[in-house]
């Protein structure tokens, strides 16, 4: 994937989102909203080693917080 179609999807989701929720919820709610929306398009499922991957990479740099972002097919 590029960011064009990242991009798309993040808004796709929004989209989505706003139409099932309408308008007037407090943003943390659609937050959580599109997160999960966002969610269920990426991996089926997120394996252990994803996470540790993740967790090694942070340790190593020092870090608190890290995405993982699979550009592989779903």
């Amino acid at each position: 994937m590029n960011e064009n179609v990242i991009g798309k999807e993040v808004v796709d989701a929004a989209v989505q989102v706003h139409r099932e929720l309408g308008p007037g919820l407090l943003e943390s709610v659609y937050e959580v909203v599109l997160a999960r929306e966002l969610e269920t398009r990426s991996l089926e499922q997120l394996s252990k080693v994803h996470a540790k991957q993740v967790f090694t990479y942070l340790k190593l740099k020092g870090l608190n917080l890290g995405y993982l972002v699979n550009f592989g097919p779903t």
